[in-house]
């Protein structure tokens, strides 16, 4: 468990995911969610090339996902942003860009990802690579 501004962090066990994401966004995880994060992930760092994924729930009830990997992504982004990110500071950025994406939708869902965009962002915040996601994604 990782415990960063007052939020906490622990891994979804395996035998918990689909329940846990169904949970949380029903049909529109597969469907919309999960390819969004992988396409803002390749977007973000050109060597990311799939895998598997951890999921992390987050105390303050929010979610967020990231490659399982100890590889250190050379990052490079469209406001022009370049360094360097773990896979988890990776995931967490390519959840907020997949959230504030999918936010300007209308409907149930949109007010969803509106939601957790503001629940990660709070937990990121207190993540040791805090500066690192705040340029990759302002």
């Amino acid at each position: 468990m990782n415990t960063t501004n007052n939020v906490s962090s622990h891994l979804v066990p395996e035998a918990d995911r689909l329940a846990f994401v169904d949970k949380l966004f029903g049909i529109n995880f597969p469907m919309r969610l999960e390819p969004t994060v992988f396409d803002m992930a390749a977007r973000l760092a050109v060597e990311y090339n799939g895998g598997y994924w951890a999921f992390y729930a987050l105390s303050n009830g929010g979610f967020y996902m990231a490659p399982r990997t100890d590889t250190i992504f050379e990052v490079s982004c469209e406001n022009g942003f370049e360094g360097k990110l773990s896979a988890d500071a990776l995931g967490i950025a390519a959840c907020l860009y997949a959230y504030s994406h999918l936010s300007f939708g209308e409907g149930a869902f949109a007010e969803t990802v509106s939601q957790h965009y503001h629940l990660l962002r709070e937990y990121m915040m207190g993540h040791p690579e805090v500066r690192g996601i705040l340029g990759a994604i302002d």
